[in-house]
């Protein structure tokens, strides 16, 4: 009870470390991947393979959060909870199943499928804690997803001596603080449940509005740049600690901070929302990262640290404009379906996810660097959908 009193005084302090841990679940697999492909032989078409099956689940789940109506029938909180436990087991399972294929894919699948309970939700539990200033508290949850994300590649960092299986339980452990915390904490007052039965054109409502649409497409152009990034990140790395000649422990490190800094990136846009609109910063950061992935692989001649520098700064960018487009979704979406209506708009965007990170893995031996213009299509038909968005956002 003094818990509950003391966190339901600081809610969005919670909900975001509860994403923190929550969605360290994400890339496990990506942070100890060196480990797993000096032990098991697997290649980097693999780890593709693997994050592919992440997405799939995520997209599954957000699917089906949508059709049956759980996002805005149920308590957010309950479904987080039972999501991150859930996907702990999963990730968990992963140590027993990864030298029995197929069961290793379908544990990524799973714990994809139960992140879609976390990161939709999530969303609606900052804006039924924190309605004012959406665009700042949504930067906020971004933000710790991002570190969340990037989580893996730190626990591998700081435990470079101990067994592949350690960090990625660690994970696991981490889902389940988020989980129990958020439990603890409860629904906000703000979001009252919807009773009314809900299908899947309930979650489709939204894009009857010309505003939502435009968002949405903007927000598609993101996640197809994004997730692809973050999967090439640590081969990108890799290209420059290998030319520098450095220690292969610097790699996962370096994959933290390069994906890390996309938490200032959340931060700084969300501090930008309150005074210049979250649709300014969400088209200025869309065309910033836009022209470093033009212009990236012809830059391979310039030294190491300028290219790991221009790879942070393509790491703040790439994802500071989520969170704008997550609060402008939700101000355009029907009110009794935001639910309902953001996990469309993640199935979608992260079905995107799925071609841009399969052509990226799959072409990364023939065309190495050059594989990120296969990128900008998503920035530049981003940035056209918006162009349709009249209303400003403060």
């Amino acid at each position: 009870m003094i818990f509950r009193n003391t966190a339901q005084r600081y809610p969005l302090f919670v909900i975001v470390l509860a994403q923190l841990c929550g969605t360290s679940l994400w890339f496990s697999i990506n942070g100890v991947w060196l480990s797993l492909s000096r032990e098991l032989g697997l290649s980097e078409a693999d780890i593709g393979h693997f994050t592919l099956t992440v997405q799939a689940g995520f997209i599954i789940g957000t699917l089906g959060i949508a059709i049956t109506g759980l996002a805005d029938r149920f308590h957010a909180s309950y479904i987080f909870a039972c999501s991150s436990a859930l996907g702990a087991l999963a990730n968990a399972g992963f140590v027993i199943a990864v030298t029995s294929p197929p069961f290793d894919l379908v544990m990524r699948f799973l714990t994809g499928l139960c992140l879609a309970g976390i990161y939709p939700l999530g969303m609606k539990l900052v804006i039924g804690w924190t309605p004012k200033h959406t665009g700042t508290a949504l930067a906020w949850l971004v933000g710790m997803l991002t570190l969340g994300t990037a989580m893996p590649h730190l626990l591998r960092g700081i435990t470079p001596g101990l067994p592949w299986e350690w960090p990625l339980l660690g994970s696991s452990a981490l889902a389940l603080l988020g989980g129990a915390a958020v439990l603890l904490l409860g629904d906000g007052p703000h979001l009252p449940l919807n009773t009314a039965k809900t299908r899947l054109r309930s979650g489709l409502a939204g894009l009857r509005s010309p505003g939502f649409r435009a968002v949405a497409g903007g927000y598609f152009g993101h996640c197809w740049e994004l997730y692809a990034f973050w999967t090439l990140t640590p081969l990108l790395i890799t290209r420059e600690v290998l030319r520098m000649q450095a220690p292969a422990s610097m790699i996962p490190l370096l994959s933290f901070t390069v994906i890390g800094v996309g938490f200032a990136g959340c931060i700084g846009g969300g501090w930008l929302s309150r005074r210049l609109g979250s649709q300014w910063v969400a088209n200025s950061s869309l065309a910033v990262s836009g022209t470093i992935c033009l212009a990236y692989p012809f830059l391979v001649w310039a030294p190491p640290g300028i290219l790991l520098a221009l790879l942070m700064f393509w790491g703040l960018t790439v994802i500071a404009d989520s969170p704008q487009f997550s609060a402008l979704a939700a101000d355009n979406a029907p009110r009794e379906y935001v639910g309902a209506s953001l996990a469309v708009m993640n199935a979608i965007g992260f079905a995107l996810t799925i071609p841009a990170i399969w052509i990226t893995n799959s072409l990364w031996d023939t065309q190495g660097v050059w594989v990120t213009l296969w990128l900008l299509p998503g920035p530049v038909l981003g940035l056209l959908s918006m162009r349709r968005l009249n209303s400003q956002e403060g």
